[in-house]
């Protein structure tokens, strides 16, 4: 009688070094960041044209604008003597040099060159505009690419769009923004936010109420996500880790579902769900089941937000939410948690002042929302120096908590490896050989 063949163990490694190295610091600014498509902003940054902003990675600082013809992006450097032209974000009609004068219209056209007689006509034959940079658009955000032959963003973004159009992240505006700087790796920072494996141990408190906390990973070409599709249980109930439901009122556990993350992250779900699920307790009756107490509260957002003049997306149904999952990680530095009527967005990349430290980074969220016409707030980025006395909110404080403990630790003489999970960290591991890649030219083992 044939046996079937078991499956080999798969325990894969990633390296110390990619987070701890200078060298392979300095082998990804390189050989990573100029090839690839990099969020650089939002579209409702650039509303007028003249409007512009500035975008740091590595050694590389990029001006975006919004010209008269769309969107046109440079290096944000002189071809004279090299200082850069453009600091933050603003508006102007030109870039000028502050140096020496030499100015450039928003087509990226040198239009004046001090005493340029004194070349005598040489410059006639040298490059003296500035140098372009690839933009496009996808999602609401603003992507450039400094690889002026690579690929297209749409064929950068594989299957993305089939996932997460329907959630029509391009509807959605800025809630809050946060930069911090933080003492550790860039993948760090971010791989915090790339599988749901840690959640049980990081956030207790969400696992009385988030259902079954157990995730799946599937790499997406270069790119990842992963989802809560095993054994589902419906958002308000206690994880299986736990011994039978915290809340026997299935409506109670679903409004402290909301309250965490109104309350606790600020994020993904808006102030609008927390209010239009706290009505639940007047329209179902106690013996509810946690279904329909959390469907009931979903749609009682969608009047919410309908009643607020905005909407939930007319495609994004309960089966393409579930085909998309929890949490995207989009190559190389971005992951997103996208939701009806609002989004979670992280970036993350090596802090600019010291762009081959290993153990420096910039790392941001932004909070994203739906909103009805010209109710969305003026928003101004918080900048956080000092991650362990200022408080972003319960949820990511415990997440950060994690950050600098995980850099140090790398260092041990001991730590030759990390042992992501092969089914719950996936997309963690498809990114390192992903990065590898690009940077050593092949993946590692």
């Amino acid at each position: 009688m044939a046996t079937q063949a078991k499956r080999a163990p798969y325990a894969p490694q990633l390296r110390a070094e990619n987070y701890t190295s200078r060298e392979f610091a300095r082998a990804e600014n390189e050989h990573l960041w100029g090839k690839v498509w990099l969020v650089a902003g939002r579209v409702e940054e650039l509303k007028n044209v003249g409007d512009f902003l500035t975008f740091n990675v590595a050694t590389e600082s990029i001006v975006v604008a919004l010209g008269k013809d769309g969107l046109v992006a440079y290096h944000n450097v002189c071809p004279h003597r090299g200082r850069r032209l453009a600091d933050g974000c603003g508006r102007a009609s030109q870039f000028r040099c502050k140096y020496h004068g030499w100015t450039f219209n928003l087509d990226g056209k040198n239009v004046l060159v001090q005493d340029r007689d004194d070349w005598e006509g040489a410059l006639d034959d040298e490059r003296i505009d500035l140098w372009p940079v690839r933009v496009d658009t996808w999602g609401g955000f603003i992507w450039i690419s400094m690889d002026m032959e690579g690929e297209s963003l749409t064929e950068y973004l594989e299957t993305i769009p089939e996932y997460l159009d329907p959630f029509e992240l391009e509807e959605m505006r800025f809630r809050w923004k946060v930069e911090l700087h933080l003492p550790v790796n860039w993948k760090v920072a971010l791989e915090a936010f790339m599988e749901g494996y840690h959640v049980a141990a990081t956030h207790p408190q969400l696992i009385k109420v988030a259902g079954n906390d157990y995730t799946q990973s599937f790499a997406q070409g270069k790119h990842a996500n992963f989802g809560y599709w095993k054994d589902v249980q419906p958002l308000g109930t206690s994880s299986p880790r736990l011994a039978g439901n915290v809340y026997a009122d299935a409506r109670e556990g679903v409004i402290e579902f909301f309250r965490q993350i109104e309350e606790d992250l600020n994020a993904i779900q808006t102030d609008r769900d927390f209010e239009a699920a706290k009505k639940i307790m007047d329209v179902l009756p106690p013996d509810a089941d946690a279904m329909t107490a959390m469907v009931t509260a979903i749609e009682l957002g969608r009047q919410a937000a309908a009643d607020d003049g905005t909407s939930y997306p007319e495609k994004l149904t309960f089966e393409a939410m579930a085909k998309a999952g929890s949490d995207w990680h989009i190559f190389p530095n971005c992951v997103t948690l996208p939701y009806f009527d609002g989004a979670l967005w992280y970036r993350a990349r090596p802090d600019s002042r010291d762009p081959e430290n290993p153990d420096k980074c910039v790392f941001e969220i932004w909070s994203l929302k739906r909103y009805g016409p010209g109710k969305e707030p003026q928003v101004e980025t918080r900048v956080i120096t000092d991650p362990v006395n200022e408080s972003v909110g319960l949820i990511l404080d415990q997440d950060i908590a994690n950050m600098a403990q995980v850099q140090a630790g790398m260092k041990s003489s001991r730590f030759q490896y990390a042992r992501p999970n092969p089914v719950q960290e996936v997309e963690v591991i498809n990114f390192h050989r992903t990065l590898e890649r690009y940077v050593l030219g092949q993946a590692r083992g």
